[in-house]
């Protein structure tokens, strides 16, 4: 079993490693190319035009997302954002915009290329509140408490240890503190092996999480007020979704740090799993 995650783990990152690379050297990770003809069913399509001004094309080309976080988690001046599988730092670069000078935006990805990337659109952006970290969502390397918000597009159905990731959700998040999160998540009825069958892991199919799984998973992690609920088709039985949750003011924050190490950051010195997107 633990040879199997690992393999997993490995196609994830060769594929998203794969797909950066398309975009540095001038290709995109999903549709158009450098002039970006925009799929308004996924990727950077589903964002708003007005978001979409300004930022760097590469960013816009490396978004492989199922929908938009930034709707879901309405973030606010002076806030502090994680987002989780951060790829080439969409969703980073916007966070930025809406939590202003005085919040933070972080973007946490375990592959070199999209961190390269993602730091590369940063600068691009001049987005100075922003920093990078190298690292996996099941083992993040911030401490305790560190932010209001954490986000997440297209991810977490990647992850080969779900628990782990809403543990480290639930750690990272201030009291108080919520989620707002896009995936891919499947009908109560389908099996495991019935997602296999409609697409591949690394397609974001087969290890999505049914809506029970998902609700229920958040709930033993800690979270109330969860909320999983669908936007549009991805497969038979498959949809992209929403997925919303409050970590309680009363709750205890639980371990201080993770393994992992900050390696990577932009707007300052030197310092995942990247996602369908």
């Amino acid at each position: 079993m633990a040879e199997q995650k690992s393999d997993l783990r490995e196609q994830v990152r060769a594929a998203y490693a794969a797909a950066a690379v398309e975009v540095t050297q001038g290709g995109t990770a999903c549709c158009g190319s450098a002039s970006l003809e925009i799929d308004e069913n996924f990727g950077a399509g589903l964002y708003e035009a007005a978001d979409r001004e300004g930022l760097p094309v590469e960013a816009l080309a490396a978004s492989l997302g199922c929908g938009n976080p930034l709707g879901v988690a309405e973030l606010h001046e002076g806030e502090r954002v994680l987002d989780l599988g951060s790829g080439g730092g969409i969703d980073v670069l916007l966070s930025a915009r809406r939590v202003g000078a005085s919040g933070k935006a972080y973007g946490l990805d375990m592959t070199e290329e999209m961190l390269a990337l993602a730091l590369d659109n940063a600068r691009k952006a001049g987005a100075a509140n922003v920093e990078f970290l190298k690292g996996t969502i099941e083992a993040v390397p911030l401490p305790a408490g560190t932010v209001e918000v954490v986000i997440s597009n297209c991810v977490i159905n990647l992850s080969v240890d779900k628990p782990a990731v809403f543990a480290e959700m639930f750690r990272v998040l201030a009291p108080g503190g919520r989620i707002g999160i896009s995936d891919v998540v499947a009908d109560d009825h389908i099996t495991a092996d019935q997602r296999a069958e409609r697409g591949d892991y690394v397609g974001c199919i087969a290890g999505a999480l049914s809506f029970t799984e998902y609700r229920q998973g958040l709930e033993a992690a800690g979270f109330t007020d969860v909320e999983v609920t669908a936007t549009h088709a991805v497969a038979d039985g498959m949809h992209s979704a929403i997925v919303r949750a409050v970590k309680p003011v009363s709750a205890v924050t639980g371990a201080t740090t993770s393994t992992s190490q900050p390696v990577v950051a932009a707007g300052g010195c030197c310092g995942g799993t990247s996602g369908c997107r």
